[in-house]
């Protein structure tokens, strides 16, 4: 370190970010994709058109933001009509189990609080904010609801995982593989590793015991789920990213702008 730095840090006078790299382009780019995506899925669940690429086009694709449905709006995939007074889109039923997943994860916590709130921007960098109270105080007390939100969405990658199975019915009886079907499987597994290694249901696991030897089934899930949690970031990108591109992909086939092909 410079000794002009030095004599600054002993005087109070340093200043107020040193680094000259590109600090600022990792929270850029976390700030444009994370708004993009926020933009996106609100059109997407307040557009209940062409959510369901169905028998008009021989296929049986329904989009994740609508999965599963639960009121007799849609017009296909698996309907369980449990819900028949709602007149708004269906997917506005299903959004907020996601959100309040991914809002308050541990890792979209870090990355939006950088890229939104500068809180603080990047190592090394001051932060915007003149005072820190943690997640003690509303809103962001809300944080800890996480926990439960983890018990809310473990069903949605085994549901998405079954209208991937639903997507390889071409009609009248025949199976087959399209392209719109490994779509739908990717998605389904993404999100289920995304799920797997989320830091509440590893704790879930393996915490409170003062000893893995007591609780040995409880230990291997640990081993398992530590596997998906060592690259949770990497899981909560792509399924972020891929969710909304199997969406865009449904919705290209449903209207007719593209041809799904078929592999067999």
């Amino acid at each position: 370190m410079a000794v002009g730095t030095l004599e600054a840090e002993r005087r109070g006078t340093r200043p107020a970010n040193l680094r000259v790299d590109w600090w600022w382009l990792q929270p850029a780019i976390t700030f444009v994709v994370l708004l993009g995506f926020v933009v996106y899925s609100t059109w997407t669940v307040f557009t209940p058109h062409d959510f369901y690429a169905g028998p008009s086009v021989g296929r049986h694709y329904l989009s994740p933001y609508y999965s599963p449905c639960i009121t007799n709006r849609c017009k296909g995939g698996t309907t369980w009509n449990l819900v028949s007074w709602w007149p708004f889109s269906a997917g506005i039923l299903m959004m907020p189990f996601p959100i309040l997943f991914r809002a308050t994860c541990y890792y979209y916590r870090k990355a939006y609080y950088r890229s939104f709130w500068l809180s603080p921007p990047a190592c090394a960098v001051p932060d915007a904010h003149g005072s820190y109270t943690g997640e003690s105080r509303f809103p962001l007390i809300l944080q800890n609801l996480h926990r439960f939100a983890f018990y809310l969405i473990i069903p949605f990658p085994i549901i998405l995982l079954w209208e991937a199975i639903k997507g390889l019915e071409f009609g009248s009886g025949h199976w087959g593989l399209g392209l719109g079907s490994i779509i739908l499987f990717v998605n389904a597994f993404l999100l289920g590793f995304y799920t797997l290694g989320c830091h509440a249901g590893r704790h879930i696991c393996g915490g409170h015991l003062n000893a893995f030897s007591k609780g040995p089934v409880r230990y291997w899930v640990w081993k398992q789920m530590t596997r998906f949690n060592l690259h949770h970031m990497g899981w909560a990108w792509t399924s972020l990213v891929f969710v909304a591109w199997t969406d865009i992909y449904i919705r290209l086939v449903a209207s007719g702008v593209i041809h799904d092909p078929r592999l067999f």
